[in-house]
């Protein structure tokens, strides 16, 4: 999934763990080789194929359901977090150390907007050509808690599955007690902010450290804000804590893409979370412990 990914697992039994972490790897190459952009012979990609021509597809229950997920979070949002915004990445190449020409950006926008679709479960039509859809936002929580439920399943009760930073555990520790979990500082490097006690539950993290430029001294963040087309810029990083990890990603991305109005929607949505602004301000509902 373009990252670093770890399964612990704590049982007697070396067999079981052995066949669970098959279970788990086998099972995140499968959702990869589904929805991964990079791959040609990927659903996603057949997907992609389809709008960027315009036309229509019928897709599996999965995929609908992670469809149904993405309409949510377009609606919750107010039409902030959009997975049909990921075309902007073709203007935003943060490997230059430039930034983009508006003209660009502009151009790519027009192809760029949930609500120029029609989803309608099984049928997924793109009356518009030239879109394109990308469950990056999703697909790596979505893998982590599939991962812990399978583990669940199959009898493992003390463990942790991290996709790249997406965390979600299978229980608490062996011994009864809390994980501690790290929240990155989102400006010093090899630091944490703080650290999280949790015996259940998933954490997932949304900042502008992970992939940015600096031009003129400005931070331009991955973060793109699907009616500008610019990276947002008010808070620097988000974290949220939830039962499920789908959960805890999206709603961590919302915020960043509500700038300004991020912390008291955070406050509204009710879930444990951290923010921390682009000034080195912090907030949020978290026990949290200071970095050590």
């Amino acid at each position: 999934m373009g990252t670093s990914c770890e399964i612990q697992l704590f049982t007697d039994d070396k067999r079981l763990a052995n066949h669970l972490v098959e279970i788990v790897v086998a099972d995140v190459q499968r959702l990869e080789n589904l929805y991964s952009r990079y791959k040609p012979d990927s659903l996603l990609s057949k997907i992609n194929n389809v709008a960027v021509k315009g036309g229509s597809i019928a897709v599996d229950a999965e995929t609908a359901g992670l469809l149904d997920y993405a309409a949510t979070c377009y609606q919750q949002s107010d039409g902030l977090f959009d997975i049909s915004s990921g075309i902007l990445r073709k203007a935003w190449r943060f490997d230059t150390g430039q930034l983009p020409d508006q003209a660009l950006i502009q151009k790519l926008l027009g192809s760029v907007g949930w609500h120029k679709l029609r989803w309608q479960a099984p049928l997924l039509e793109f009356p518009v050509a030239g879109m394109e859809l990308d469950f990056g936002g999703i697909v790596k929580e979505y893998a982590a808690d599939r991962a812990a439920a399978l583990c669940w399943n199959a009898g493992a009760r003390h463990g942790v599955i991290n996709l790249g930073g997406d965390i979600k555990l299978i229980g608490p520790r062996p011994d009864g007690g809390a994980w501690q979990v790290g929240i990155h500082h989102p400006r010093q490097k090899q630091s944490l902010a703080s650290t999280l006690a949790l015996r259940s539950g998933a954490v997932a993290s949304s900042g502008d450290y992970e992939r940015c430029i600096m031009v003129n001294g400005q931070r331009y963040g991955h973060i793109l804000n699907p009616k500008t087309g610019w990276p947002v810029r008010y808070l620097a990083s988000v974290s949220v804590v939830s039962d499920f990890c789908v959960v805890a990603g999206s709603a961590s991305t919302i915020a960043m893409l509500k700038e300004e109005q991020g912390p008291a929607w955070l406050e509204q949505l009710g879930l444990p979370h951290l923010w921390i602004d682009t000034n080195g301000n912090s907030g949020g509902s978290l026990n949290c412990h200071p970095a050590t």
